[in-house]
């Protein structure tokens, strides 16, 4: 080759931040979509998208409140339920000499209601149905079969005739309804913890993990483990999310029972990367439905959408992360009231809250369930610093193998420690901490012939947080002046 002049472009010199994995998640939950690789969805989804690629399920629902409370990407696990869903009484309204049934496995939990909007039998009756209890289907004449599948539900409504000729052009009448719930398929504590096997080989950078659905102290234990090993052998350190089960004996409105219940399950579980969920809502949801939910999904969406360093429980106007209530109605159930909130919070669980002044509803604190006296009481603790762990492993793994001049040891190992600390300035500079500072433990000095072992020590100071203010108020004396 003649010589000549040569250009080489070196890249990377203006230090643009790279992928992190900020605000991105798993959901575990039931869905018919079973694949063997994480189904992703997109914020920009509608909907009936959603619904096509994760069924009329309970984690397609749990996708749509993330979406809806900001998640721009939501990696998600569906899992064929062990123990299968089931379909309630038949109650009936109306004189029409017919019947109605529904049969089938339902893949989430309905408020099924089939109303009649022309008289006669089959093929000649029309109805119209919902599954939740508000939005209706377009009119639809019986089938002759007096079968009638609904897309996507595992459901199947049967129609039967009168008995008696004479009776049959009246066996379904105007306005007659037949209503029914059925409950939703779950998962076993075997089923959530197969499928946090297939995060093992997971190789998009993540956040948390949301498994989806009411669980109990038994499945909170099992995940605990769970989440240590992928911390320790996997290298993929994460938080999980959990759903506490709904108050089952909440009718009288008196949840005290349950609440020291819960205090008592909590103290089972010292682990600050486990968050429990504890509060619920009536949620117009974003295919328009209105549910009961646990707001795991709507805090899993705010989780997303905001810096590791941010309160999701934020109230300051400009940076508000409530949720209106014209979207989350009302928190339930009742006896949801501020003496069972502090004690879920002190307790160590995710409340929600209204504030007197404020029209939203928010997050209260974003507690965690770590051991008493633990630096990573909060969501906001535990984000900081597993991503400080991600993103410092991905420098300090470029040393690995890496020679050094034994006659500077202590110029080698602090100019490398140097370099694992870059992100740390990069989150200084957006704020995700205060600052930092990175030592190498001076004993490896000596000792590094020996077990060619660098040991780098991180302390951090996090942003400080408002968690309550006082104010003292009182008249003052006319001035002598």
């Amino acid at each position: 080759m003649l010589r000549d002049v040569r250009s080489n472009v070196t890249d990377g010199l203006l230090g643009f931040a790279t992928a992190t994995g900020d605000g991105l998640h798993i959901k575990i939950g039931v869905s018919p979509s079973v694949t063997e690789k994480p189904i992703t969805i997109l914020g920009s989804m509608g909907a009936s998208t959603i619904k096509s690629k994760l069924g009329l399920s309970p984690l397609a629902d749990a996708v749509m409140d993330a979406v809806q409370g900001g998640a721009a990407r939501v990696f998600c696990i569906p899992v064929a339920a062990s123990t299968a869903g089931t379909i309630g009484e038949v109650t009936k309204t109306g004189d029409g000499g017919g019947s109605v049934t529904v049969q089938g496995s339902p893949n989430n939990a309905y408020a099924l209601t089939v109303r009649f909007t022309a008289q006669g039998g089959l093929n000649t009756a029309a109805f119209v149905y919902s599954i939740d209890g508000d939005n209706f289907s377009e009119e639809i004449t019986v089938p002759v079969t007096g079968s009638y599948e609904i897309e996507g539900t595992g459901l199947t409504i049967k129609f039967t005739e009168a008995s008696s000729p004479d009776q049959k052009p009246s066996s379904f009448l105007v306005r007659d309804t037949y209503t029914l719930k059925t409950t939703a398929p779950s998962m076993t504590n075997g089923d959530v913890l197969g499928a946090i096997e297939k995060i093992k080989s997971f190789n998009e950078e993540f956040e948390f993990v949301h498994i989806v659905g009411g669980s109990t102290v038994e499945l909170w234990e099992a995940v605990s483990e769970a989440q240590k090993e992928l911390m320790t052998v996997c290298h993929k350190p994460c938080f999980f999310l959990m759903e506490a089960a709904y108050p089952a004996d909440e009718a009288d409105g008196d949840l005290s029972d349950w609440a020291l219940q819960m205090e008592a399950d909590r103290k089972r579980i010292k682990n600050s990367d486990i968050q429990v969920c504890a509060a619920w809502g009536r949620l117009v949801r974003l295919d328009g439905t209105t549910q009961i939910v646990n707001l795991a999904g709507l805090a899993s969406g705010r989780y997303a959408m905001t810096k590791v360093s941010v309160s999701i429980g934020k109230t300051k106007d400009e940076d508000a992360l409530g949720f209106p209530k014209t979207k989350l109605l009302e928190l339930v159930p009742i006896g949801y009231d501020s003496t069972v909130i502090e004690l879920l919070d002190v307790a160590g669980y995710m409340t929600f809250r209204e504030y007197d002044g404020l029209d939203d509803i928010f997050v209260y604190h974003t507690k965690m369930m770590c051991k008493d006296g633990s630096d990573f009481r909060y969501a906001e603790d535990v984000r900081v610093k597993n991503k400080i762990i991600r993103e410092t492993r991905k420098k300090a793994l470029q040393f690995k193998n890496d020679d050094i001049d034994l006659e500077d040891i202590q110029g080698e190992l602090d100019a490398r420690a140097k370099f694992i600390s870059v992100p740390l300035d990069r989150m200084v500079e957006d704020k995700e901490i205060s600052s930092y500072e990175t030592t190498v433990d001076e004993s490896c000095y000596d000792t590094f012939l020996e077990d060619e072992t660098m040991s780098v020590i991180i302390r951090y100071l996090s942003r400080g947080y408002i968690r309550e203010v006082v104010i003292d108020i009182g008249r003052s004396a006319l001035s002598s002046n």
